[in-house]
């Protein structure tokens, strides 16, 4: 066994109970990543530079204000529009 698996499992054996479920996640984020390839796909898609129009910054923005004010679609809503 290498010292840093060692130092890892001193590690984890530190951890609070409460955190024990996020650094089993970490660690298998760390362990998966390229594995997936949509993930691979996402983590390396190139940032959208096109500028926001103003159309685009009115939907946000009316959007966000639905949003607040409750005006939603239920999944089930969605579907049945859907028709799946």
């Amino acid at each position: 066994m290498t010292v840093e698996r060692e130092e890892l499992r001193r590690l984890v054996d530190e951890l609070p109970e409460n955190e024990l479920n996020a650094a089993r996640r970490y660690l298998e984020f760390i362990r998966d990543v390229g594995k997936d390839p949509v993930r691979f796909a996402l983590e390396n898609a190139m940032l959208d530079d096109e500028p926001e129009t103003d159309e685009e910054r009115e939907r946000a923005k009316r959007a966000d204000e639905d949003f607040m004010a409750g005006r939603t679609t239920s999944m089930d809503e969605l579907k049945r529009e859907l028709g799946l």
